[in-house]
C-alpha cells in the first residue's frame, strides 16, 4: 500500500489547485478516467453530465461493492497558505472532496494489483455535485447500479472535528436530511414617517423568524435531533421607506424523513398565523435536497473490523453523534446495504469545513485508500468480522 502514497498526495494537491464545481467537474474527471485507464479498469465517463465509473472485475464470480466519492469544490476564495493553493479564483475544496477522490484513486491502485485474489466486482463512483443539487440520485437514475448489480456500498469522509488517523462510523442514522426554505412576507410599503398606513413587512418577518424557532424548542420532542437556522434575509433599499416585502431563506435539518413534513406543516402555520394577524401575506416554499444517511448494521460492522486491520485497534470507534450535515450517499443506502463513515484530519485543533483557511496533511487521505481497499478485499471475500 505504502508504495502509492507519493502518487496519492500529488493526485489530491493536483485536484486541490483546480477545483470546480457541481457538474462542472471536467479536469478532475479526465484526472480520474486516465488513471483508472492506466490500472487496467474499465471506465465509463460523463455518467449524470461529469460522473466517472470505474469496474474491476476479479478472477472469480461474487458480489459487487460499489466504492463512492464526490468530486466538487466550493464557491470559496481559499486564504490557506499551501503550497498548492487553489488557482481558481472564488473556488476552493474546502470539505475534503479532493482527499476523497485522491484516496478512492489510492483505492484503486491497491486493489487493481489483487485483481486474482478478488471474487466478484468493485464499481468505483466518482460524482459530482455533492455540494449542491447532488450527483448521486442522477447518476442512479443513469443505472449505475446494475451492469453487474451492486450489493453492498461504502463510502468515507475526511472529517475536521476527528483526531488525525482515526476511524469513527455507527449504525443507523448518521447524517442528517437537509431541507431548503424560503419565505416571502409581502406587506404594503410606505414611508417610515407614517407606518400606520403601511403594513410594515420588516415587522412581521422579524416575528416570524422569532416565532419559527418555537418549532424546534416547543413543537419537538426534546430527544430528536433538528436544527431550525435562518441564512438570509433580504429587505428594503433605504432608510426612510418601509419595503413592500422581505426575503427570508433557510435551512432544517432532520434525521428522520417524516419529520421534514411535518415541521413544513407547522412552519406554514405559524407563518400564516403572523401575516395574517398584521394583514400580511406570504410564499411559502419547503424543498428536502437529501434524504438522512442511515447506515446499515452489518455494513457498519464490517468498517470497523476491517479499519482495525490497517488503521489499528486504538483508533477505531462507534461514532458518537450524529452529524446534522448532508450528504446525498443516503440516496446509495436507500437501494443496497451501505455505511459511510469518517476519517479524522484534525491535528491540532477542530479543523472547519467550508471555511476559507480549511488544511490538513495530504498524506491522511492514504488513510481512507486503506480503509476502503480493506473493506472491499473483506466484503467480496467473505472474511469473519
Amino acid at each position: 500500500m505504502e508504495k502509492y502514497l507519493d502518487e496519492a498526495v500529488k493526485i489530491r494537491e493536483l485536484i486541490h489547485m483546480y477545483p470546480e464545481g457541481g457538474f462542472n467537474e471536467v479536469r478532475t474527471a479526465k484526472i480520474v478516467a486516465d488513471t483508472l485507464r492506466n490500472l487496467g479498469i474499465t471506465v465509463t465517463e460523463n455518467v449524470a453530465k461529469t460522473g466517472v465509473i470505474g469496474l474491476l472485475r476479479g478472477a472469480k464470480p461474487g458480489k459487487t461493492i460499489l466504492l463512492r466519492a464526490d468530486m466538487d469544490a466550493l464557491q470559496l476564495q481559499e486564504l490557506a497558505d499551501v503550497p498548492y493553493k487553489s488557482k481558481i479564483d472564488s473556488m476552493m475544496h474546502a470539505c475534503g472532496h479532493d482527499g476523497h477522490t485522491a484516496g478512492l484513486l489510492g483505492t484503486a491502485m491497491i486493489l487493481s494489483e489483487h485483481k486474482d485474489e478478488i471474487c466478484g466486482n468493485i464499481k468505483f463512483m466518482f460524482q459530482p455535485a455533492e455540494e449542491t443539487t447532488g450527483g448521486a440520485l442522477p447518476m442512479i437514475k443513469e443505472g449505475i447500479l446494475e451492469n453487474p448489480k451492486v450489493d453492498a456500498a461504502v463510502s468515507g469522509h475526511l472529517w475536521g472535528s476527528i483526531k488525525s488517523g482515526e476511524v469513527h462510523v455507527k449504525a443507523g442514522a448518521t447524517m442528517a436530511s437537509p431541507n431548503i426554505f424560503t419565505i416571502r412576507i409581502i406587506g404594503k410599503g410606505g414611508h417610515c414617517a407614517i407606518p400606520h398606513q403601511a403594513i410594515d413587512a420588516i415587522l412581521v418577518a422579524s416575528e416570524v423568524i422569532c416565532s419559527l424557532q418555537s418549532v424546534v424548542s416547543r413543537m419537538t420532542n426534546p430527544l430528536e435531533p433538528i436544527v431550525l437556522s435562518i441564512g438570509q434575509i433580504h429587505a428594503g433599499h433605504c432608510f426612510n421607506v418601509i419595503p413592500n416585502e422581505v426575503f427570508i431563506e433557510g435551512t432544517v435539518r432532520v434525521l428522520e424523513r417524516d419529520s421534514a413534513s411535518r415541521i413544513k406543516n407547522q412552519m406554514e402555520q405559524i407563518i400564516s398565523g403572523i401575516t395574517k394577524a398584521y394583514g400580511a401575506t406570504y410564499e411559502f416554499k419547503f424543498d428536502t435536497i437529501f434524504p438522512p444517511v442511515i447506515n446499515d448494521e452489518k455494513m457498519a460492522e464490517l468498517v470497523q473490523a476491517s479499519a482495525r486491520k490497517v488503521v489499528g485497534k486504538d483508533k477505531v470507534f462507534t461514532l458518537s453523534e450524529p452529524s446534522m450535515g448532508g450528504e446525498d450517499f443516503s440516496y446509495l443506502g436507500e437501494n443496497v446495504p451501505s455505511a459511510f463513515f469518517f476519517v479524522g484530519i484534525a491535528e491540532e485543533q477542530v479543523l472547519i469545513h467550508h471555511n476559507p483557511y480549511f488544511c490538513w496533511d495530504s498524506k491522511i487521505c492514504f488513510e481512507l485508500s486503506k480503509c476502503l481497499a480493506q473493506i472491499t478485499l473483506d466484503y467480496l471475500n467473505g472474511k469473519e468480522i
